[in-house]
């Protein structure tokens, strides 16, 4: 027992003290395996899954390891009932593993009878199982091995997937070191990858996730299909690659919703694999096009439903998901653990930051008084209506004015969810926006143009949330977001990340309307930059005047 910044509680949460001297370490460590469930000014709430668990015990954690980092920080000693939840929770991974027998059939089995014969009666499972050789082994019908390992996620026995990976078709990629290298970190990524053959890699935003894909595909020297969120993001995979791989032009397709083109190294967008035509989805044949040896997810969080769908069939192939965040708000963070695979590699942003690879920031949450009358249509208001009223607050217009005059020659991105506030601010701040309707040649242009600094301020929707490098970004001013999205949050200070060559810090304002759900939705929005270490500085609008 320690004065500790932590208390350990028998329901499985754990206290962090934001105050304490230790505070940072503490959360530094609990992180690998705890979740931030609330995130206040003086006590941050952890809680501890399964899931969190056998994700930390699959990217090389031991629950020693685990209950060491307890009691290292712990204020009082760790309730017994938990430390031997933990223990018993992170020995279940792997006690059920997917194999392959001599004859190449793949095999469900266990060294535990009594969990082997307890899954098999499963009613969801059973199906899926087509003969019983031993006592110790059953035989997996071929298409299932994706199911299964979802369904005994769902009961609370992961199996551990050892049945290996097609090799796909062979193709040549090497990486083109010529005056840079892979990180340190990526380059450990790229290693727990191959030595693994699928799962999730976390990195912040700006941390360079394409070149540990790039990495990937230099390791497995495969054909391989690049999954990302926009045509944008497929063009700056594709440069990516010829930049930094020795891929040519000719090797490297784009199946989108302009080009159809399918090459050793296709990159094609989610929006076009989930489209339907006649209530089909036409275009998911693609990913039977060739035989892809690798598959990689970018921004894996957002893996639409059918493409999960789809994922379940492809176990065979050699699967990398990337993210800055595992966060799903649709609560599916189980089947990125069972279909694309678990977390192995993980690196936290402020850890990033402290070695130079992405820019440190200051986040500010500035709160807006509605004038009267807007404050009283708001209180009038039908519940599923007044988170627009307040995020959409004309008030927040002349507050974003304000923030601009105070960070003179910056690059500055003004980010919104409604399309008709964006559009006010264009015409209020005189300054070009894009958004989904924006063809994607222009958004390009614009794109570029800032990059320049041609253009000093841009206005941006939910499309640039995702996968576009604007490394000059220093100041973002968040005025709506999607409710309360975590992952959303993640990914718009993302846009400032990118190293400055000056070693500025960025700003992230997010404008708030006071005393309404815009400032309860803010709080579960901030609560994943909480656990990486961020914290939000509250601003009145008249103290941001007066600095």
């Amino acid at each position: 027992m320690s004065d500790g910044p932590l208390i350990v509680q028998s329901d499985r949460t754990v206290l962090l003290e934001v105050a304490h001297p230790d505070a940072e370490s503490a959360r530094h460590d609990l992180a690998v395996f705890a979740g931030l469930e609330r995130a206040p000014e003086h006590i941050h709430t952890y809680r501890i899954t399964r899931l969190g668990l056998w994700n930390a015990r699959a990217a090389g954690h031991t629950a020693d390891d685990m209950l060491r980092t307890l009691d290292q920080w712990s204020r009082f000693p760790v309730p017994p009932s938990v430390s031997t939840d933990i223990r018993e929770t992170v020995n279940r991974y792997g006690r059920l593993t997917i194999e392959r027998d001599d004859e190449g059939q793949l095999i469900f089995k266990s060294t535990d009878r009594a969990v082997l014969a307890e899954v098999s009666r499963n009613k969801r499972i059973q199906p899926l199982l087509i003969a019983h050789p031993t006592p110790d082994i059953w035989v997996i019908d071929a298409w299932a091995r994706g199911q299964i390992k979802q369904e005994l996620l769902k009961i609370g026995w992961p199996a551990e997937d050892l049945a290996g990976y097609t090799p796909g078709t062979p193709h040549e990629i090497a990486l083109d070191e010529n005056g840079w290298a892979l990180r340190p970190y990526q380059q450990q990524a790229v290693d727990t990858f191959r030595a693994d053959g699928s799962g999730v890699v976390v990195l912040p935003c700006g941390a360079g996730k394409t070149l540990v894909g790039a990495g990937a595909m230099a390791a497995t020297k495969t054909t391989t299909l690049i999954l990302v969120t926009n045509t944008v993001s497929a063009r700056q995979w594709r440069d990516e690659l010829l930049k930094r791989t020795t891929l040519t032009p000719e090797e490297i397709g784009e199946y989108s919703g302009q080009v159809k083109e399918i090459k050793p190294v296709t990159i094609a967008t989610y929006q076009i694999l989930t489209s339907k035509r006649k209530g089909q989805y036409a275009h998911l044949d693609v990913l039977d096009a060739l035989d892809w040896g690798l598959i990689v997810y970018d921004e894996v969080h957002l893996l639409p439903a059918p493409v999960f769908k789809l994922t379940a069939d492809l176990q065979a192939r050699r699967r990398l998901g990337l993210t800055a965040t595992l966060v799903r708000e649709d609560g599916r963070e189980g089947d990125v653990f069972s279909l694309i695979g678990p977390k192995r590699f993980d690196a936290p942003w402020k850890e990033i930051e402290a070695q130079g690879f992405i820019a440190p920031a200051a986040c500010y949450e500035v709160r807006v008084d509605l004038p009267a009358d807007d404050r009283m249509e708001y209180a009038a208001s039908a519940d599923e209506d007044r988170y627009r009223l307040a995020a959409t607050a004309p008030a927040k217009i002349d507050v974003v004015r304000d923030i601009i005059a105070r960070h003179p020659g910056e690059q500055v991105l003004v980010i919104g969810q409604y399309l008709d506030q964006l559009d006010e601010l264009s015409d209020a701040l005189g300054a070009p926006k894009i958004t989904g309707a924006t063809p994607v040649d222009e958004r390009e242009v614009l794109f570029q143009a800032f990059r320049e600094a041609k253009v000093p301020v841009l206005i941006v929707s939910k499309v640039a949330n995702f996968s576009v490098d604007l490394p000059d970004a220093s100041v973002a001013i968040q005025v709506s977001g999607s409710f309360g999205s975590r992952q959303e949050e993640a990914q718009r200070l993302g846009r400032l990340l990118r190293p400055k060559s000056d070693g500025q810090t960025a700003s992230f304002y997010t404008l708030i309307a006071r005393d309404t759900v815009d400032q309860d939705f803010a709080q579960n929005r901030q609560r994943f930059l909480a656990e990486q270490g961020y914290s939000y500085t509250i601003l009145d609008v008249k103290d941001l005047v007066a600095a």
